[in-house]
């Protein structure tokens, strides 16, 4: 089955819809705002601004009629990406500073506080080896989010709007 998801203008999946199963770098080349929609398949990174920034959401299988109190964006959702589907072992080395530099800590699964579980004053750089992950600003996966893929992330506070993590979760079909 290859993701899919449906955006509406209006609420509760009212008004034109577009239908999408790839990235869109520009919703509102689509529709004139997005205001609902429906994930039929696949795990989707929705964002609060065009070009995959500012804020951002996961969203997975389901109906999200009035997503702005759901995920706390102020606005429309502007922009979206697939997230591949991940099978394999899962990897990430987390460093205390940028630039890789500092205490590291080897994750392949999820974390639920760095701090509590690693005795880590912070975290702001990462190396992601395997699979797709999910950082939170909060404990217990909460708060604001960074989607991380493979590669290397030197500064995650520049990427992020200067956003402190407190934990991470793998990306897994539900």
């Amino acid at each position: 089955l290859s993701p899919q998801i449906i955006f509406y203008e209006e609420r509760n999946f009212k008004g034109r819809s577009y239908e999408c199963v790839g990235d869109c770098s520009e919703i509102t080349s689509h529709l004139r705002q997005c205001s609902s929609c429906k994930v039929e398949s696949g795990i989707f990174m929705v964002y609060e601004q065009p070009n995959f920034s500012g804020l951002q959401y996961l969203l997975t299988k389901g109906e999200y009629p009035e997503y702005q109190e759901t995920i706390g964006f102020s606005d429309c959702i502007q922009s979206c990406r697939i997230v591949p589907q991940h099978t394999g072992p899962f990897k990430m080395q987390i460093y205390e500073k940028a630039n890789f530099e500092g205490r590291m800590h080897e994750l392949t699964d999820d974390c639920d506080s760095i701090q509590e579980n690693y005795s880590m004053s912070d975290l702001q750089s990462c190396n992601v080896m395997e699979g797709y992950w999910l950082m939170f600003e909060m404990p217990n996966f909460e708060g604001r989010m960074l989607y991380l893929k493979p590669g290397e992330y030197k500064n995650l506070r520049e990427i992020s709007n200067n956003i402190r993590f407190k934990s991470v979760r793998r990306i897994k079909e539900t």
